[in-house]
């Protein structure tokens, strides 16, 4: 895409630079959900021992994995798919540690090179490498807007990680880090127009938009030639508190009429009454489109299902999405990049209106 040419002279002129940071606040955005799944699990439990007439007694779902092991085979086997996929995702998400998602934000120190140089300097979109104690470094994107004076990273635990269990467990406020960056160009903000902005991500995928949309508002980029620009995010996951700053993306949906947050999810119902979208992100974009401004005859059939589909969030002045006017922004693991794309593709958007980063 084309970027804004003062972003992409600031990340030209930004040097790479190694920097000692102190921790600053850690906070957990999940939470520890052990109460409501088991909760979720009484509702259920006697309604398995009947239709499998099961005789033993099922206990806590954490307490009694043979047990459950069995009804979860059992269920398969009888073609009872729902039930079954309700009892193995809880099950999944219950052996998630916890917290598996957090903030951490931090001061930079100074520059290896130049001990009173305290500047981090980065443009939207790009990310840092972390080195913590004596764990082998990775690389995050930076959440935060430039403007801020801090840094910010949204980290989310990789079962079997080097570094991520350490920075979700044991990282706390004074504990210092080393970074080294920043680092990227492959996703930037394009220059102003009177094209809307659409952010799509999963789980935390969603930081590097977190930087941009945060710097859209504060620098007036969501305005053109006096006119307002909608700046819209789906973001999905599987469950609502692993959707990271959904109350501050709800916030900021509330105070600004032309940011629009629609967050999916596709299990948060086998805990709570979610009465929000629940099909996949890659898809959801397509409920909130200006049908008056899209030829929805030319969609493939497996996208004109989800286009026939009436919008499930309330949107601010009943914004849509006109195609013939948005720059798209995706990221997020692959198997949702993918299908954008070619969403994005029947809809006749540009290559040059499209910008992917996808992991996984």
């Amino acid at each position: 895409m084309p970027v804004d040419p003062a972003i992409e002279s600031r990340a030209a002129e930004a040097e790479i630079e190694d920097h000692d940071a102190t921790v600053t606040d850690v906070t957990a955005m999940d939470r520890d959900r052990e109460a409501e799944i088991d909760a979720a699990v009484d509702t259920s439990r006697e309604a398995i021992r009947r239709r499998l007439d099961i005789q033993e007694a099922l206990g806590p779902l954490g307490e009694s994995g043979d047990a459950w092991d069995r009804v979860t085979a059992e269920l398969s086997a009888q073609g009872e798919e729902e039930l079954n996929g309700k009892i193995e995702a809880l099950k999944k998400r219950l052996e998630r540690p916890y917290p598996s998602l957090v903030r951490i934000r931090f001061e930079v120190g100074g520059a290896a090179d130049d001990p009173d140089d305290t500047s981090f300097d980065y443009v939207p979109g790009q990310y840092a490498r972390i080195s913590y104690d004596d764990e082998e470094p990775r690389v995050y994107s930076i959440a935060s807007s430039p403007n801020r004076d801090y840094v910010e990273l949204c980290i989310r635990r990789v079962p079997g990680g080097e570094l991520t269990p350490h920075l979700c467990t044991e990282t706390k406020v004074g504990d210092s880090l080393f970074v080294r960056g920043p680092y990227g160009d492959e996703l930037m903000l394009q220059e102003p127009s009177e094209r809307d902005l659409v952010f799509i991500a999963t789980g935390t995928g969603v930081a590097p938009f977190k930087s941009m949309i945060n710097y859209v508002f504060e620098e007036g980029m969501d305005q053109y030639d006096g006119e307002d620009r909608d700046v819209w995010l789906f973001l999905g996951s599987s469950w609502e508190d692993h959707l990271p700053y959904h109350e501050e993306f709800r916030q900021l949906d509330e105070e600004r009429g032309n940011f629009h947050y629609v967050p999916t999810l596709s299990r948060e119902n086998y805990l709570t009454d979610w009465a929000g979208e629940t099909d996949y992100v890659q898809y959801c974009l397509l409920r909130y489109l200006d049908r008056e401004a899209t030829d929805l005859d030319a969609l493939p059939e497996e996208f004109a299902d989800y286009a026939d589909k009436e919008p499930t969030v309330d949107v601010d002045g009943d914004a849509r999405v006109d195609p013939s006017k948005m720059e798209v922004y995706v990221c997020g693991i692959g198997a949702m990049c993918d299908p954008i794309e070619d969403v994005v593709a029947s809809l006749g958007v540009g290559e040059e209106f499209l910008d992917v980063e996808s992991y996984g």
